[in-house]
């Protein structure tokens, strides 16, 4: 048998120690450092794409996730930013959008004060 590695040739490696993209090491994206699109304070309309695991919706703004507690898929709402993280932002509902016409939920509360007058009145 030969002893001089002709079983176990070496391969170019992509990785490792010669800065390749293998399992282990610092695995920091560069997205990481560029510049977000949103900062503590902004707010913003986006609309909710989906609901995460524990509830809060998910919005998206140039890609950015934003965690918005309490909102439901398909609202368009305000949003004032709370928090921002290397990944994602946590905001807060702060109304509807300003472009989007009135939600239903003011006129349902209409609808249910005037039910409220009528019963009281009788």
């Amino acid at each position: 048998m030969n002893m001089e590695g002709d079983r176990y040739e070496r391969r170019p490696s992509s990785g490792g120690r010669d800065g390749g993209d293998r399992r282990g090491g610092m695995g920091i994206k560069p997205n990481y450092f560029l510049p977000k699109p949103v900062k503590v304070g902004d707010v913003v309309d986006v609309t909710i794409e989906a609901v995460a695991s524990k509830g809060d919706g998910i919005a998206k703004k140039d890609g950015f996730v934003i965690f918005v507690a309490g909102a439901k898929q398909g609202e368009t709402v305000q949003v004032k930013i709370t928090d921002v993280k290397a990944r994602f932002a946590i905001g807060e509902m702060s109304g509807a959008a300003s472009g989007s016409a009135p939600s239903a939920a003011p006129s349902d509360e209409g609808s249910e004060d005037s039910s409220e007058e009528t019963e009281s009145e009788e």
